[in-house]
C-alpha cells in the first residue's frame, strides 16, 4: 500500500488528496489535513474520487489505445501511436502548407496541467504561428480576468481563503458557493460560527442553499447586476460612505463613474433588479461599512463571485462594477476584504498564467501589446510571434463552422457538450476537414465527431501543477501507472510536435526540448521555463522551485527571487499594476441581457451547477451514488408558472428557444422567481436526448443558450436564455432499469445512451443502492432508462433494451399487448427463501413505475407479487413503504429519514442539528449537505422535549 499526495481534479478550490493506491489501483482518497486550502475537508466529489478510478469503471470507461476513423460515420479502428502521430502531423502539415498557419486551432481546459497548457501554448503560437488556442476557461472566467485587469491592472485575485476569517460582511453574487465550492462554504460556516456578527449578502435571481445562510437575500432579475452595484454606489456617494482618502492616494477616473452612477436612483435600480429600496440601502451600507454603523470605524468586506457574473454578454462591467465598490470604499488590500472570484476549474488560473488563450502570452502578458511578443519570442528563441489576435472559442467554433478553420485538435474538454448553441459547434466539428481530440474519457460526446482519438492520462495518473482560486501552486503526482496506452497531454504535444518540427522547421532545433520517457523530469524542465518567463511580472515565481513545492508543499504567487514565502493578499500597500500605480474605475452602464424575454419566449433559462456533480459529467456520472441528490434531468419552474401552465411535476415539456428546443420533466421549485426556469448545466446528450421534428439528435441543455458574447472578454451568456415551457404531447412513454454487474454497468449505459436519439425523449442516467461511503464493498450500480413518443417505436427496439438489461432469458416475467402497444418485462433475483426485483420495463403504460422502482431499488421482498409485478396501475398491490431522497450521500441518509428525526428533535435549530447528526450521522462527513439540512431544521420547526411525566402515561 503506497500514500501518495495530490490535488482535487474538480473545482478551483485546490483542495489536496491523499491518494492510498496497492500496485496499479487507487484504492481510497481522503482530504489532505496540511494542505492549506482544504485542511482535510472534501466535498462528495472528492470523496468518491477514488470510485471513479476504480478498474472496472476504467476499462468500461476510458480511451486506452489511439483510435482513427477513416470515414466519419466509421466506428473508429485502433491503431498505433507511431502511426497515429505521423497522420497527426500530416494532416495539420498539409493543412498549414494549403490554407495557411491559421487553419489550424486548438481548444483546450482548465482541467489541464500547467505543464500541459505551456507546451500547447508554445506549439500554437511558437512552432505553427496561429493564435487560434482558447480554452473552455474562455466559458469560466474570463470575464473575471478582463474585471481585474480593467480596473486593478492584472489578473490576479487580490485576496485568500484566510480572508473569510477577517471579514465582518461577506458579499456573495452569482455564486452557489454550496454547491459549486463546498470546501469554501465549509470556511464560511466556520467564519460565520466564530464571528456571529458576520453579516451576509447573497446575490442571486434563486434562493439557493447559500442564500439560506444570508442575512439579507437579494432577488435581483436575471442580468441587472451591473444596475444592482451602480445603485449601491449611488446610495454610498450620497450617505458619505466611500474612502475619499483611499480614491484620491490610489485611483483615477473616480469623475466619470461618479457622473454615471448619478442616474441610479434608489427608485430606478428598484424597478430595473426587482428588489426593494430599504434593501438596497442595507447592501450598500453594509458593504461600504463592513457591516459597521460607522464608516469611521470601517469594518472589512469581502466579496465572493463567479459565473453568475461571468457567464454575461456584461460579464467584464459585472466584474468591474462591483470592483468599483471595493475601490470607492478602500475594501482591499487589508485582511477580510477585496473582490475575491472563484474559480470553476482546477487548473483555469495556470493556463491563464502560461497565456494559453487567444489574446493572452506567456506570464500574463498580452498578445495585443509588440514588447510583450517579442519578449515571448525571445524566450522561446523564436524572430517573432504571430501578432493577429487569435480567435475565442465561440469564435472558433463559428469559425470552422464556416469552413475558415480545417483543423481543430480538442484536449482534455468536451464542446459538445459544454459549448452554447450546439447546433453551430456540432456542425463545425462535422465541417472541419480533421478533428483530433485527445481525451481520457471515450465516452464524451465530443469523441463521436473525432478523426484520430489519442488517450491522454487523468487524475492520479499525471504529474505537474496546477493553480487554485488563491493563487496558490500545488503539486499534481501519479499514484499509478498510465492505464493502457494513455500518455501525458504534454507528452502527447511534445512527440507531436516533433513531427511537425521536420516538416515546418527542418533541421533547426528543437523548440520542445522536454524528456517523454521520464515524466517527472520532463513535467519539472516545462515548469522551469515557465517560471523563467515570469520574471519581473505580477506573477512572479522565480523565487520558487520543484524541489521546495517538494518539500514545503503548496505556495502562492507572488514569490519573486529573494522571498521565501509567496504573498497572501495584493496590493496592500495600495501599489496597482498599471502605468501610475494606481487602479482605475471602470464605468459601465447597465445593459439588460442580450436575448430579451418576449412573448414568444417568456421565461428566462438560467443553468448552472448541481451539488453532486461536475461539468459533463464524463468522471462524476460513473457512480450511481452522485446521482442520489438530483436524479434524472429536468426543468425547474416557480410553481405559479406551472400552474399557469397546467403542468404538474413530471409533466413532459419541450423547452425551446431561438436555436433549439429540448424535451425534459417539469418540477416544481419555489426557490426560482416568477418567469425564471433552471436546468442544471451538466445534462448532455451523454444523459438527456430524444429526436426532433425533423429528426435530428438533440443535444442537451445547450441545444438551447446562446453564442452572444461579453464584447470585451469574449464570455457567452449561459446564464441567460429566452424560453418557452410547453407540455410535450408523448402518450406512449417507456420506463426500463435494472441492477448490472459493476464489470458490465457502464457498457450498458452506453449502449442504451446510443438508443437515445430513437425516441422524441429519453433519458438515461445510473443509480445506486442505500450503502454508506464507508461501505463500498456493498455498493451495487443500476441503469436508468427513461423515454417518450408520439407513438410506440418498432417492437425490436423494445426488445433490445430489455435484452441489454438482462431481461432475454427463460427467468423473465412478460405481459405484451401488440394492440395497445403495451409491454411489460421483469425478472426476479432469489436470495434463499427471499428474491428482489433486478431488472423491469414498462413500455407503452408507465404508471405502475412509482412503485415498482421503489420495489427495485430500495432492494424490497418482491417473492409475494409474482406476476402482479406485470399488473398496470398506480396503486401497488401490497403497501411500499417510500424511502425518500437522498440528501447525504456520504451515509445515505434521505428526506423520510431526517424529517421523521426532526419530529422528535427540540430546542434550537443548532441544538436539533446536533441532535439530528447524532442519530443519523448526516452532515458529519463531507459536510456537502449541511445546508440543506439546516434549512430541513428551520423548516420543521421548534419542539417542545415530551415531559417525563406525560412520556410514563
Amino acid at each position: 500500500m503506497q500514500e501518495t499526495r495530490s490535488t482535487c481534479p474538480y473545482c478551483g478550490v485546490g483542495c489536496g488528496v491523499i491518494i492510498d493506491s496497492d500496485g496499479a489501483q487507487i484504492t481510497a482518497v481522503r482530504g489532505d489535513p496540511a494542505h492549506p486550502a482544504n485542511f482535510g475537508r472534501l466535498c462528495t466529489k472528492g470523496m468518491t474520487l477514488h470510485l471513479t478510478a476504480s478498474s472496472p469503471i476504467t476499462r468500461q470507461t476510458r480511451l486506452l489505445q489511439p483510435m482513427h476513423r477513416a470515414h466519419r460515420a466509421d466506428a473508429p479502428q485502433p491503431l498505433s501511436w507511431d502511426a497515429a502521430l505521423d497522420l497527426a502531423a500530416g494532416k495539420i502539415a498539409d493543412s498549414i502548407e494549403k490554407h495557411g498557419p491559421e487553419a489550424i486551432a486548438f481548444y483546450v481546459s482548465g482541467q489541464l496541467l500547467t505543464e500541459d497548457y505551456y507546451v500547447f501554448n508554445k506549439l500554437a503560437k511558437g512552432l505553427i504561428g496561429s493564435n487560434h488556442i482558447d480554452s473552455n476557461s474562455r466559458l469560466c472566467m474570463s470575464s473575471a480576468v478582463a474585471g481585474y485587469k480593467a480596473t486593478l491592472g492584472a489578473d490576479a485575485p487580490p485576496c485568500c481563503y484566510d480572508d473569510l476569517q477577517h471579514a465582518q460582511c461577506l458579499f456573495i453574487a452569482g455564486s452557489n458557493t454550496a454547491w459549486a465550492h463546498p470546501i469554501v462554504f465549509r470556511r464560511i460556516e466556520a467564519a460565520r460560527a466564530a464571528n456571529p456578527g458576520m453579516k451576509i449578502i447573497v446575490v442571486d435571481p434563486r434562493r439557493t442553499d447559500t442564500a439560506g445562510m444570508a442575512d439579507l437575500f437579494l432577488p435581483l432579475q436575471p442580468g441587472s447586476d451591473v444596475m444592482l452595484f451602480n445603485g449601491m454606489l449611488h446610495l454610498m456617494l450620497r450617505e458619505g460612505w466611500v474612502d475619499s482618502a483611499y480614491i484620491d492616494a490610489h485611483t483615477t477616473g473616480f469623475a466619470e463613474l461618479k457622473t454615471l452612477v448619478r442616474h441610479c436612483t434608489p427608485e430606478r435600480v428598484a424597478q430595473v433588479c426587482g428588489i426593494s429600496q430599504a434593501d438596497l440601502a442595507t447592501a450598500a451600507r453594509w458593504f461600504a461599512t463592513g457591516a459597521d454603523s460607522d464608516p469611521a470605524q470601517r469594518g472589512a468586506t469581502l466579496s465572493l463571485y463567479c459565473q453568475g457574473l461571468n457567464q454575461s454578454s456584461s460579464g467584464t462591467a459585472k466584474n468591474a462594477a462591483l470592483i468599483n465598490l471595493h475601490l470607492a470604499t478602500g475594501q482591499i488590500g487589508k485582511p477580510g476584504a477585496g473582490p475575491f472570484s472563484l474559480t470553476g476549474q482546477p487548473n483555469a488560473m495556470g493556463g491563464r498564467e502560461v497565456g494559453a488563450m487567444a489574446n493572452l502570452l506567456s506570464a500574463h502578458r498580452d498578445l495585443g501589446s509588440p514588447q510583450h511578443r517579442a519578449e515571448v519570442a525571445a524566450l522561446w528563441g523564436l524572430p517573432s510571434v504571430p501578432d493577429k489576435p487569435g480567435k475565442s472559442a465561440v469564435e472558433m467554433f463559428q469559425a470552422a463552422a464556416d469552413g475558415e478553420i480545417k483543423v481543430l485538435w480538442i484536449a482534455c474538454t468536451n464542446p459538445a457538450q459544454s459549448m452554447p448553441d450546439q447546433t453551430t459547434v456540432r456542425r463545425a466539428l462535422q465541417r472541419a476537414e480533421f478533428v483530433l481530440v485527445q481525451e481520457a474519457f471515450a465516452g464524451a460526446a465530443t469523441c463521436a465527431y473525432a478523426d484520430l482519438l489519442l488517450p491522454a492520462t487523468t487524475w492520479g495518473e499525471k504529474t505537474g501543477t496546477v493553480t487554485n482560486s488563491e493563487r496558490r501552486i500545488s503539486r499534481v503526482r501519479a499514484a499509478v501507472p498510465a492505464p493502457g496506452q494513455a500518455r501525458h497531454d504534454w507528452a502527447i504535444a511534445v512527440q507531436l510536435a516533433h513531427r511537425l518540427e521536420a516538416r515546418l522547421r527542418p533541421g533547426a532545433a528543437t523548440l520542445f526540448p522536454y524528456d517523454t520517457g521520464h515524466p517527472e523530469h520532463g513535467a519539472q524542465t516545462i515548469w522551469n521555463e515557465h517560471r523563467a518567463s515570469t520574471r519581473g511580472r505580477d506573477l512572479d515565481i522565480t523565487g520558487l522551485s520543484w524541489p521546495l513545492l517538494d518539500a514545503a508543499g503548496p505556495q502562492q504567487w507572488p514569490l519573486p527571487e529573494g522571498r521565501t514565502t509567496g504573498a497572501a493578499r495584493l496590493y496592500e500597500d495600495g501599489i496597482y499594476p498599471t502605468a501610475d500605480g494606481r487602479a482605475r474605475f471602470a464605468a459601465h452602464a447597465w445593459q439588460p441581457t442580450a436575448e430579451q424575454r418576449q412573448a414568444r419566449y417568456p421565461l428566462s433559462l438560467s443553468t448552472g451547477r448541481l451539488r453532486d456533480q461536475w461539468h459533463g459529467m464524463t468522471r462524476t456520472g460513473t457512480l450511481g451514488r452522485l446521482f442520489g441528490h438530483a436524479a434524472e434531468p429536468g426543468v425547474q419552474l416557480h410553481p405559479q408558472d406551472m400552474q399557469r401552465r397546467n403542468l404538474r411535476n413530471g409533466d413532459l415539456v419541450q423547452v425551446s428557444s431561438q436555436r433549439g428546443a429540448i424535451i425534459v420533466p417539469v418540477q416544481a421549485d419555489a426557490t426560482l422567481g416568477l418567469a425564471q426556469a433552471f436546468i442544471a448545466m451538466h445534462w448532455g446528450s451523454e444523459f438527456l436526448s430524444g429526436r426532433s421534428a425533423s429528426g435530428e439528435p438533440l443535444a442537451g441543455v445547450n441545444a438551447l443558450t446562446p453564442s452572444a458574447f461579453c464584447p470585451a472578454s469574449r464570455q457567452p451568456e449561459l446564464k441567460h436564455t429566452a424560453v418557452q415551457v410547453l407540455k410535450a404531447d408523448l402518450p406512449w412513454t417507456l420506463l426500463a432499469m435494472a441492477w448490472l454487474p459493476a464489470d458490465s454497468a457502464q457498457t450498458t449505459r452506453q449502449a442504451l445512451s446510443a438508443l437515445l436519439p430513437q425516441f422524441s425523449f429519453a433519458s438515461c442516467v445510473p443509480f445506486a443502492n442505500d450503502t454508506a461511503l464507508a461501505t463500498p464493498e456493498h455498493e451495487r450500480t443500476g441503469v436508468l432508462l427513461r423515454a417518450a413518443a408520439p407513438a410506440a417505436p418498432p417492437d425490436a427496439l423494445i426488445e433490445h433494451i430489455a435484452a441489454l438489461l438482462g431481461l432475454a432469458g427463460t427467468d423473465t416475467l412478460r405481459y405484451i399487448d401488440k394492440k395497445r402497444s403495451q409491454r411489460r418485462y421483469a425478472r426476479l433475483l432469489r436470495h434463499g427463501d427471499s428474491s428482489t426485483l433486478q431488472a423491469l420495463v414498462l413500455a407503452g403504460d408507465t404508471s405502475a413505475q412509482g412503485w415498482l422502482q421503489t420495489l427495485l431499488q430500495e432492494q424490497l421482498p418482491a417473492h409475494g407479487y409474482g406476476r402482479l409485478l406485470l399488473q398496470p396501475g398506480a396503486q401497488a398491490p401490497l403497501a411500499l413503504p417510500a424511502r425518500g431522497k437522498p440528501v447525504c450521500s456520504c451515509q445515505n441518509v434521505t428526506d423520510t429519514a431526517i424529517s421523521a428525526t426532526l419530529a422528535h428533535c427540540h430546542g434550537s435549530a443548532s441544538e436539533r442539528l446536533a441532535q439530528l447528526q447524532s442519530q443519523l450521522r448526516c452532515g458529519t462527513h463531507c459536510g456537502s449537505c449541511l445546508p440543506e439540512l439546516k434549512r430541513m431544521v428551520q423548516a420543521a420547526g421548534a419542539r417542545e422535549p415530551t415531559p417525563v411525566a406525560q412520556a410514563a402515561m
